[in-house]
């Protein structure tokens, strides 16, 4: 099950942008940029950069999410978000004993899918311990014949032998991620996967990290979401047509 946690950001987070804009356009010195910024004039400061399209001051805010319960398909996904930093569960490090799984909901809600789905999954379980177990044997003899000691056979025998078993291992395979985006990289995020074309699973992911900030930097995030709650939807012909919907949903209008 999907688990996001807002781990950090930015402290003060909407004030650092409004300062940052400060010091574009006012005289103002690194001294006193934060002078006066009382929550009016933050808000002021912020809605004034976004009318303007002025993105680069959303860059001094970040924020690190915990996310786990998602596959490695969502992974491949995430990824492609370059300018971001993450830390993910090595599958050459860390033995997947009993994996755990994500099933696409339309797989869960359909028994003879669902069945046909968790078979494999076993599957694919018993064909990576096969080999694990293997490939542990040969790597293990072949190091103590090189004289190492038992121990350190061991430890070795088993990293080399899951790194080339995981192989086998499905994109429903879970994970565990943690990322931290600044907020211009989450407008970006948001735009694409919020959207309803967007994959469902990281569309739930996209929502709830939305949910997330919106709680401690709301004015930033106002209006953020899928691009049709901003402006027209860029989708063309492959619209989904739901415009009002989204926008009642990311707006509340």
């Amino acid at each position: 099950m999907l688990n996001v946690k807002l781990l950090s950001y930015t402290k003060d987070c909407e004030k650092v942008v409004a300062a940052a804009a400060k010091l574009c356009y006012s005289p103002s010195g690194i001294e006193d940029i934060f002078e006066n910024l009382d929550e009016e004039k933050t808000a002021s400061f912020l809605g004034r950069l976004s009318s303007m399209h002025h993105e680069s001051p959303f860059e001094h805010m970040s924020f690190t999410f915990g996310i786990e319960g998602v596959s490695r398909s969502l992974l491949a996904q995430i990824t492609r978000h370059r300018i971001a930093s993450y830390s993910v569960k090595s599958q050459r490090y860390v033995k997947e004993g009993a994996f755990s799984y994500v099933v696409p909901p339309y797989i869960e809600n359909n028994e003879k899918a669902k069945e046909i789905f968790l078979k494999a999954m076993e599957d694919d379980q018993k064909t990576y311990d096969e080999l694990t177990a293997i490939l542990f044997e040969q790597h293990y003899n072949r190091l103590i014949s090189e004289g190492k000691d038992e121990k350190t056979a061991k430890m070795t025998a088993e990293k080399t032998a899951i790194e080339d078993a995981r192989f086998v291992l499905p994109n429903a395979c879970e994970t565990k991620i943690v990322a931290t985006f600044n907020a211009r990289s989450l407008f970006n995020f948001f735009n694409h996967r919020c959207c309803t074309r967007a994959q469902w699973e990281i569309k739930a992911l996209a929502d709830e990290m939305l949910r997330l900030v919106k709680e401690v930097a709301p004015t930033v995030f106002k209006e953020s979401g899928p691009p049709c709650v901003s402006g027209p939807c860029p989708e063309g012909a492959k619209s989904c047509g739901r415009r009002q919907e989204m926008i009642k949903i990311y707006k509340g209008e």
